[in-house]
């Protein structure tokens, strides 16, 4: 099996802290995983009967060539997630299907490329500006400058791609954005995140959260409202609570979460026993490289 990162970029020193987690894991239940680079011009795709894409990060900068390499590997090999998840999650502007479905997000004003971004209506005090193709806070900023915010706009549309502009809610400083983990459809764990945009970071944990069955009903309303969802090893729910005190979506990630399997015991098990169970036939202890 092929884990699938990236290779560090000078200046954004962000590791997949899953990796020395995850592989062990994986090992313990007979899974030969080799951490490769999606990038890596000698890997042979075919050798593997299983493609995971784990912590591609790179992929934001680089999706002239990251979506031609899904698309290739997919046509070679077994890709987990499959190219349909990747094509969709990759993209923010699934939260407008969730948000038809029912599911709460947070407030969001869509600007594609062609319209009018001096029509910007803000309304909140503080915004956050950011593409729909985005990762780790690239190209996103949080201002109250409305000048500012429609030059970030014009900026992304610039680039080709579809803008958002929502609410900086308060609570992501205060009680702040929680991400819970999924492993085989079931929520596993939640941390809470340093708040990336006002302290730093790329999303970082803070500590641990206990996953109470508020939360936990929260994370399989979104799942339910999401089809590709289905069948998934793992996938992440990153939720912020309004003032009216429920549960926001903030993305729902299905692509390249990172999974921050050491912040609960058993998680790196989990994990792997959820890649297996992904699988079409289990593999006999061993057989699968």
């Amino acid at each position: 099996m092929a884990y699938v990162t990236y290779q560090l970029e000078p200046d954004r020193p962000d590791p997949d802290i899953d990796i020395p987690l995850a592989i062990p894991a994986l090992d313990a239940v007979g899974v030969d995983a080799d951490v490769v680079g999606w990038d890596d011009p000698e890997v042979d795709w075919t050798g593997y009967d299983l493609v995971l894409l784990r912590s591609a990060w790179d992929y934001v900068p680089r999706f002239a060539d990251f979506m031609p390499w899904a698309r290739r590997v997919a046509g070679l090999t077994r890709l987990v997630p499959p190219l349909a998840v990747i094509e969709r999650n990759t993209d923010k502007t699934y939260l407008r299907d969730l948000a038809t479905a029912g599911v709460p997000i947070v407030p969001t004003h869509w600007i594609s490329p062609g319209e009018d971004s001096g029509a910007v209506v803000l309304g909140w005090a503080r915004v956050v500006v950011k593409p729909a193709v985005s990762s780790g806070a690239r190209d996103t900023i949080v201002t109250a400058d409305a000048a500012e915010a429609k030059a970030q706009v014009a900026a992304i549309l610039a680039s080709g791609r579809t803008a958002l502009v929502q609410p900086y809610l308060d609570a992501v400083d205060h009680e702040g954005e929680v991400s819970v983990v999924v492993l085989g459809g079931v929520p596993s764990h939640a941390v809470r995140k340093v708040p990336a945009l006002s302290v730093g970071g790329y999303g970082d944990a803070s500590e641990t959260v206990e996953v109470t069955p508020e939360l936990a009903d929260a994370v399989r309303a979104v799942l339910a409202a999401e089809p590709l969802a289905a069948g998934l090893p793992f996938a992440r729910v990153d939720l912020v609570r309004a003032t009216t005190g429920e549960w926001l979506v903030m993305e729902l990630e299905l692509t390249e979460p990172l999974l921050f399997l050491g912040y609960s015991p058993g998680a790196p098990e989990r994990f792997a026993a959820a890649v297996i169970a992904a699988l079409p036939v289990a593999p006999v202890l061993g057989e699968l490289d």
